[in-house]
């Protein structure tokens, strides 16, 4: 029975994060009249000061603080926690440019192709070797995008900042057995003080200049930051990987048809096509993933 209540709560939470990152963009495009990277410095700000009230009413506050003090006591994993933290900031600051830049059609690309690109990352870094379905999974992929470069003449290079920004988070985050609360906590708080001196020397927009409506969205910034991320966590380790592999889809499905139905951002035959590629290979490397994990060689559920 409780493994029961846990699966529904994990499908519950793991869909809400979702669906949150995947409807992001309009929150973004609220605040699409301040340069993104000044939303992207009151973005870690507030981040870290929800962190901090979070940390102080948790549960497992000595547990997160412990963790906190093993990270700033080994300069490996604080070295690490560094790179981790300014992988996700340029990845944070490329997202909200996009929706700010009307592109969210190339967000969504990004989060289509991230899981196909750790898979390439994964040959490089860690010598990983490629399954004929994963070889052909990357190469559709790799012609959807290929086909978006020499019709629309140009590389997408937001889309491809945003997935090689979040494959090397997740690498590094990988090799740090931390808990998401605790690691976002620190992410931000290594950055914040960059954040601070920005917004007092830096900014345009400063927070005794601006409305209550204005201060309440940015605001709002850090809570969506830490929430879905949470939410996931929590999830993720009570449903099977299968299950993630599908939802995972959710958020850039969720920005493609914001895109072309809410921003109005147009939406060729060919780029189509290209996305067609780009999905059949998806569904080609989850059916692999999902025949592995039935088949016994990879686990079923997240530990």
């Amino acid at each position: 029975m409780q493994q029961e209540q846990n699966f529904r709560m994990g499908v519950t939470t793991t869909l809400s994060s979702y669906f949150i990152w995947g409807f992001l963009p309009l929150y973004w495009a609220l605040l699409s009249f301040i340069p993104a990277l000044d939303v992207l410095m009151y973005r870690i700000s507030f981040a870290f000061f929800f962190m901090v009230l979070l940390l102080f009413f948790a549960r497992r506050k000595a547990q997160y603080i412990s963790e906190i003090k093993t990270v700033f006591t080994q300069s490996k994993l604080l070295m690490q926690m560094i790179f981790a933290a300014i992988f996700i900031s340029l990845n944070w600051f490329l997202f909200i440019f996009a929706v700010s830049s009307n592109m969210v059609l190339e967000a969504s690309l990004a989060y289509y192709i991230n899981p196909l690109l750790n898979v390439v990352l994964a040959t490089v870094i860690i010598k990983e070797t490629l399954s004929r379905a994963e070889i052909f999974a990357v190469s559709a992929a790799g012609i959807g995008v290929l086909i978006l470069i020499v019709f629309n003449g140009t590389i997408p290079w937001a889309a491809f900042g945003m997935a090689l920004s979040f494959c090397f988070y997740g690498f590094i985050k990988r090799s740090v057995s931390i808990s998401a609360t605790a690691g976002l906590f620190i992410e931000t708080a290594l950055v914040t003080p960059i954040a601070l001196l920005y917004l007092l020397f830096f900014t345009t927009y400063s927070v005794f200049s601006m409305d209550n409506s204005t201060i309440l969205l940015l605001s709002g910034a850090g809570i969506f930051t830490a929430v879905p991320l949470i939410l996931f966590s929590f999830g993720a380790k009570h449903i099977p990987f299968s299950l993630v592999g599908f939802f995972q889809y959710i958020a850039p499905t969720t920005m493609l048809f914001l895109g072309i139905f809410i921003f109005k951002e147009p939406f060729s035959l060919v780029q189509f096509i290209a996305f067609f590629f780009i999905w059949t290979g998806l569904l080609t490397f989850t059916s692999s993933k999902i025949l592995n994990r039935r088949k016994g060689k990879e686990p079923l559920t997240h530990e």
